[in-house]
């Protein structure tokens, strides 16, 4: 870890404000996006109800998302550049492959690493853009500091309080924190259907359809207190004029730039 995170201090400059931008040759292709999709859905979904359920822990909450996410970034790893993944994302960041493979092994297992400290670094703010185009998608995962606007839904986390409160405040503050996490359940049910409506299903839903979609999704936490949006985004139909017939990484994009601007202020790029 300590290797890694020099080497990505050295050398990673290429990979900032940058996204993933995979090709969608034909209905097997867009077949597989709905279904990742709604496996983030689903994720989304399954996160509203233990947010409700007041003997689940809301350290619990995010562990069991993060073990989600940590498993479907490895997975993307190994379908990138196979178990060797790691010595292949070195070998690009030190200089030694120029590739696609290399570009996205180390863009990839960048955000593996930091998502292990998502939830123990204090303003750090997890931002994921998702974009469907007719031909292709793109995935642009970041990390910022700033501070999230007001359109964000706010839970208390009884679990990071560090003051010592007497019984009665503390009974207090733990009803406080369940409230204010039912509110956040509330919030995600309702939302996450904009997931669900970004990506139909390509074997029920006309081409024209379903060729722009997309979402996105900020979390961060500052103390006991954590932010999150959940909202849909539209792709600018004028991004892309070229084909593409292998994955790749591009710039961000104008859409999320803007939904940064709108949902983080004074953000600042960590990754």
């Amino acid at each position: 870890m300590t290797d890694w995170s020099e080497r990505m201090a050295s050398g990673t400059k290429i990979l900032h404000r940058q996204a993933v931008r995979i090709p969608l040759p034909d209905v097997d292709a867009e077949r597989s996006l709905h279904e990742n999709m709604m496996r983030i859905a689903d994720a989304g979904q399954r996160k509203a109800e233990l947010l409700d359920d007041p003997d689940v822990p809301l350290t619990e909450v995010y562990e069991d998302e993060l073990a989600e996410m940590r498993q479907s970034f490895k997975h993307r790893l190994q379908q990138v550049a196979g178990e060797d993944y790691y010595n292949v994302a070195t070998a690009y960041l030190d200089g030694e492959r120029d590739d696609w493979v290399g570009a996205l092994a180390a863009y990839y297992l960048e955000c593996y690493y930091r998502l292990q400290e998502r939830y123990t670094v204090d303003e750090q703010i997890f931002f994921l853009v998702i974009l469907r185009y007719p031909d292709c998608f793109t995935v642009n995962l970041s990390f910022l500091s700033g501070d999230i606007s007001d359109d964000a839904v706010r839970y208390e986390s009884a679990k990071h309080l560090e003051a010592d409160l007497d019984e009665r405040a503390r009974e207090q503050y733990y009803a406080d924190c369940q409230y204010s996490q039912h509110e956040a359940a509330e919030y995600l049910r309702e939302r996450v259907g904009c997931i669900r409506d970004a990506f139909p299903d390509p074997e029920t839903t006309p081409v024209e359809q379903r060729q722009y979609g997309g979402f996105v999704h900020v979390t961060g936490r500052d103390g006991t207190t954590f932010s999150e949006i959940l909202d849909s985004l539209s792709p600018d139909p004028n991004r892309f004029d070229d084909e593409i017939s292998a994955p790749g990484l591009v710039p961000e994009g104008p859409e999320t730039g803007r939904a940064k601007e709108n949902y983080v202020a004074d953000a600042e790029v960590e990754l």
